[in-house]
């Protein structure tokens, strides 16, 4: 998110500008370029420190992370709506080699996961590498220098002989296409743009979206509005959230003996390791796993009509599964409202639907999501030629081990294409990717290499076998899903058990690439 800063004046008047000087600012000013560095890394969330933090460990210290905002901590800096918690536990939802014995719960806040991050800020002296207010607006690849050149909006030019994009794939929040939206005259908000200042107290809302932000806001929303409505369009299935407080004890004896918390960490991946079978792929235990979920609904709704609006009519898996042992006990709080039929266009006063009717509310809170790049990029990024990454994904986004893309030598992505988990922490997959990308940049400087560029026909080969996988699973089964382009292309997930995934990460088989020598 790009933030802009506005000066004040302090109430005396200006003198009039000198005629040279009004000349002097229409002049262009030249770029301000900064010394390569070995990885030029976009993003200081969880991707980009844990990157410097690996690459540091060995050896590479010649790094530069570009950060848009004024403080680290990515899609937890920005998400601190009330009641936003992470739905992985916390002992797996953190690196391996930054384990944390202190967490509270067992399914940490959003503050608390920001707390560790700027932790591992400190702890790693992470600092240093850190360039805050840097908006990168585009990235292009110099084949004379071999080296990613990234402009920010300030005209600043960075420049790293390798680069990663570790942005993440849901850093852009967005307000959905709905007919009206300027004409709405009372409070908009976005769960990624949380107003902190604005009093709920006594106020008619509406919450628009039941996806996971939004079943973690509306429980706490509805403690505070006089009145909340909530907009279904399609029902999710929710699962029981087993959260529970960390004992004293239980922190003392991860502080005293990390291996039994590496014990803990390890036994939550292999669970949510079987939880593959049900959430991937259609088999008994997919069938286990919804009849848990209506379980959930009908023990928590007793009220037949509204277990009925909130019964999903597709396979468990197909969408993200939800998890919360507070979001039904909500809609059925006398001052809440389930409505689902769909709208029709926001008007001055509020939410019209497509039976004619307008609902008026003081505030209305988007929890809609992101602008998820499955089939683009948040900027420009330009390779070999000139060639446009948007482009190359207009028909959807492919990577070679969700990693490089080629035409586009010595840049490296986390979650990149079909890197998404469905069932397991998405911290797993993203280590494989930090320790994948060490690998390579060890490589580049210990070879001499000028370019490391997948081969086309590999990367080719590789996209066929992952499209072919996922045909099969459950994400494609034929739910409409933010997993999936408009024309049904699945650039996102990944077909597999983590542990496959992990393995494939494990070895740079140089074979795959081509090796342009620096001159």
């Amino acid at each position: 998110m790009t933030t802009a800063t506005a000066s004040k004046s302090n109430g005396r008047k200006r003198a009039p500008a000198r005629k040279q000087d009004a000349q002097a600012t229409k002049e262009p000013t030249a770029a301000i370029e900064h010394p390569t560095a070995t990885v030029l890394i976009i993003g200081a969330g969880f991707a980009g420190l844990g990157a410097a933090i690996r690459l540091q460990q060995q050896g590479v210290r010649d790094i530069v992370i570009l950060e848009r905002a004024e403080e680290v901590g990515g899609t937890w800096r920005d998400n601190q709506y009330p009641g936003a918690a992470c739905d992985i536990p916390s002992n797996l939802y953190s690196f391996s080699f930054a384990q944390n014995p202190d967490w509270s719960r067992s399914f940490s806040g959003s503050r608390e996961i920001l707390a560790y991050i700027q932790g591992m800020v400190k702890q790693f002296n992470l600092r240093q590498y850190i360039r805050f207010g840097k908006n990168v607006s585009d990235m292009a690849w110099d084949d004379q220098s071999g080296t990613w050149k990234a402009t920010t909006d300030a005209g600043e030019v960075f420049s790293g002989r390798t680069a990663v994009m570790a942005q993440g794939p849901l850093s852009n929040a967005s307000f959905p296409a709905i007919s009206g939206l300027e004409d709405y005259q009372g409070h908009k908000i976005h769960s990624a743009r949380w107003d902190h200042d604005y009093d709920f107290k006594g106020k008619k809302v509406a919450v628009i979206g039941t996806g996971a932000s939004a079943i973690q806001i509306i429980p706490e929303l509805v403690k505070e509005a006089r009145h909340l409505t909530v907009f279904q369009r399609t029902p999710a299935w929710v699962m029981p959230r087993p959260d529970f407080e960390t004992p004293d004890w239980n922190k003392s004896l991860f502080r005293k003996l990390p291996m039994s918390q590496s014990a803990l960490r390890k036994a939550l991946y292999l669970i949510h390791e079987s939880m593959a079978l049900a959430v991937i792929w259609n088999s008994p235990l997919t069938r286990l796993a919804e009849r848990i979920g209506r379980w959930h609904l009908r023990t928590q709704v007793k009220d037949r009509w509204l277990r009925r609006q909130l019964m999903p009519d597709y396979r468990i898996g197909c969408k993200r599964i939800l998890v919360s042992n507070d979001y039904y006990p909500a809609l059925q709080q006398p001052n809440c409202k389930l409505i689902t039929w769909p709208i029709d266009r926001l008007s001055a006063q509020g939410v019209r639907t497509v039976e004619g009717v307008e609902h008026q509310f003081d505030c209305i809170v988007f929890a809609t999501g992101f602008d998820v790049s499955n089939a683009g990029t948040p900027f420009p990024v330009r390779g070999l030629e000139g060639r446009l990454l948007g482009e190359t994904w207009q028909r959807g986004a492919q990577a070679y081990k969700s990693i490089n893309v080629a035409g586009y030598p010595n840049l490296f992505f986390t979650f990149g294409p079909n890197s998404g988990p469905g069932h397991n922490s998405a911290l797993v997959y993203m280590e494989s990717q930090i320790d994948y990308i060490v690998q390579s940049v060890r490589a580049i400087q210990s070879l001499g290499l000028k370019a490391l560029d997948v081969r086309e026909q590999v990367q080719a080969d590789y996209n066929r076998d992952i499209q072919q996988r996922l045909a099969k699973t459950n994400w494609n089964s034929g739910c409409k899903s933010w997993y999936l382009t408009k024309d049904g292309f699945n650039a996102t997930m990944y077909p597999g058990f983590a542990t496959q995934y992990a393995n494939q990460m494990k070895e740079l088989v140089l074979k795959d690439y081509r090796l342009i020598k620096a001159d």
